[in-house]
């Protein structure tokens, strides 16, 4: 039964019944409606935008590890990096510097790879930037591995080749007791028989006739004169390799043969005085690409500080050689 509705009359001091239209029903329907629609709005606003749902809730930790874990393979990859960089600057700064190789230049370590995009098949996936963005550092950083491997490869030939290098440089004095029988160094020196200013491409080395003469590096004989060489008298001649030669002149007796392969320190033949000689000594030289340079700079491997100064001094006098 609907309840009826009254209103107070303050004239007649009376209760009037309300009649009600079919306007104000539809009015306070829509009214009540309108409330209804904006209350269920908020609260339907509130439960998709302010409330997580369990799937949502589930979504949202799953993205946090996977951030988590995309920071920890970030800061891997950082470090790896920093190793790489490090490796680099020992490899150009010093293993190359030391066995005279050029550094590997910025475009070879990078060593691009254009054309084709390579990460076409991760740009479907969900957050394809984060992924492209390391598959590209771990291409770069196994860009960077395998150049720096193929650096290392260089650099153990060379490690190999420069034992080899230094086992067959010129590094001793040819005779003992150096400090005492050095009479005439490289440069203008005057000619014992001559008695004119001439270079004198080598250094003399007084001693015994029968004193050892050594080989001053790993070589092969590549010559030798029995008969006046050029007024050297008995000659030898060792290839070091690597553009070094050494001459070893009037000696008295030779204990080696042509192609024979020598190693520093053996006996290649004896001092003499044969040839245009004043006295017994041995004239030694050594070239580098065909050129006589000062053998002074050569004696570092069996002297002394001391020694290596008294010789430097006793070869920069300008006297007469002995050839």
């Amino acid at each position: 039964m609907a309840h009826n509705k009254y209103h107070f009359d303050p004239k007649s001091l009376t209760f009037k019944k309300v009649n009600r239209s079919f306007r104000d029903i539809l009015r306070k329907v829509l009214y009540i409606f309108a409330v209804v629609l904006v209350f269920s709005t908020i609260a339907i606003f509130m439960a998709f935008y302010l409330i997580d749902s369990p799937k949502e809730k589930a979504l949202k930790r799953e993205i946090a590890q996977f951030r988590a874990q995309h920071k920890i393979v970030s800061e891997r990859l950082d470090i790896i990096q920093d190793v790489l960089n490090d490796i680099r600057e020992r490899d150009d700064n010093i293993y190359r510097i030391i066995f005279e190789a050029e550094p590997i230049s910025e475009a070879e370590r990078k060593a691009a790879v254009g054309g084709v995009n390579r990460y076409k098949a991760l740009e479907h996936y969900d957050n394809a930037d984060i992924l492209i963005q390391v598959a590209s550092r771990l291409d770069n950083i196994s860009r960077q591995l395998y150049v720096q491997s193929k650096s290392y490869d260089e650099v153990y030939e060379m490690a190999i080749n420069k034992a080899d290098m230094l086992a067959s440089i010129p590094s001793i004095v040819p005779v003992s007791n150096v400090t005492s029988r050095l009479v005439s160094g490289f440069g203008y020196r005057i000619h014992p028989i001559y008695k004119t200013m001439r270079m004198h491409t080598g250094i003399d080395f007084t001693a015994p006739i029968g004193t050892p003469v050594y080989a001053t590096g790993n070589g092969v004989v590549k010559r030798i004169n029995r008969r006046n060489y050029s007024g050297y008298g008995i000659v030898c001649v060792i290839d070091h390799g690597y553009g070094y030669e050494t001459l070893y002149a009037h000696l008295n007796k030779l204990n080696v043969r042509p192609g024979q392969k020598v190693v520093r320190g053996e006996v290649i033949g004896y001092v003499g005085n044969t040839g245009l000689s004043a006295g017994p000594h041995l004239h030694y030289e050594v070239r580098k690409n065909g050129r006589p340079v000062n053998p002074v700079n050569f004696f570092y491997n069996d002297l002394t500080p001391e020694e290596y100064e008294l010789i430097i001094e006793m070869a920069s006098k300008v006297n007469q050689a002995l050839s």
